[in-house]
């Protein structure tokens, strides 16, 4: 009866591990938040330049090569956001971390006191909750990496996914943009403007949906909200382009 309270202790300690490595290999290399933050940014803030540029020239040639702009803009801006953000993030847990093991050293009976509050929160009481207590404050990595997940609700971002992250984020976005784009290569300027409403919606519908499927909520829900707030967003743009349309030349 002994040996339960140990085995409840390795295996709390071996989860805590396990999610508080900033090398966990169940960590998926290609982040679906990224695909989304890219592809979504693309297809809503492209598709606004586009049908308020055709809603105010109906000028084909001026239409592609203002969606061709902003697409190529849109990615290298999109993707230096995500490579700023992703190392301001890693630069903020290394100060949060090494503030923590500061406080370690300097007041450890409060640290631990700490320690103790938080498995009580989660139910945790008598010989159990103490053995818990002991097992994380025995390692300071532990020690610490439990205190900036349950704290301070952090995790560790590494420095070197700030070139992965701006290249996903980057390149979704232009496969984001160029998607309603195709339709002007072939169809005239209006059909063209209808053709990429209804396939950016369709798309935005796909990515909620298979968003919810694979982590929470409903599907059909998640989908329809990211395609009606998506369109529009876009719908914005064309809205100001048939506001300042450019009279046509006699």
């Amino acid at each position: 009866m002994k040996l339960q309270p140990q085995r409840k202790v390795i295996e709390i300690m071996t989860e805590e591990i396990r999610q508080h490595s900033p090398h966990d290999p169940h960590r998926p290399e290609w982040g679906l938040a990224e695909i989304i933050l890219g592809g979504q940014d693309g297809l809503v803030n492209v598709l606004g330049v586009i049908l308020g540029v055709a809603a105010a020239t109906q000028d084909m040639h001026i239409v592609i090569v203002a969606g061709l702009a902003a697409t190529f803009a849109e990615s290298v801006s999109m993707g230096a956001v995500a490579y700023t953000s992703t190392l301001a993030e890693a630069d903020y847990y290394e100060s949060e971390r090494a503030r923590e093991y500061r406080h370690i050293e300097q007041v450890p009976n409060l640290e631990k006191d700490e320690i103790r509050k938080i498995y009580q929160s989660k139910g945790f009481e008598g010989e159990l909750l103490e053995r818990i207590v002991s097992t994380i404050t025995s390692n300071l990595d532990i020690w610490v990496a439990v205190m900036m997940a349950e704290e301070h609700r952090l995790m560790p971002t590494d420095r070197r996914d700030a070139l992965r992250s701006a290249l996903v984020v980057g390149f979704s976005a232009i496969i984001g943009s160029l998607i309603h784009l195709v339709p002007f290569g072939f169809l005239p300027v209006g059909l063209s403007m209808v053709v990429s409403v209804l396939v950016t919606a369709i798309v935005l519908f796909a990515v909620g949906a298979y968003k919810a499927r694979i982590t929470v909520g409903r599907p059909g829900r998640s989908g329809l909200e990211m395609a009606l707030i998506g369109t529009v967003s876009a719908l914005v743009g064309y809205a100001v382009g048939a506001l300042m349309k450019v009279p046509t030349t006699p």
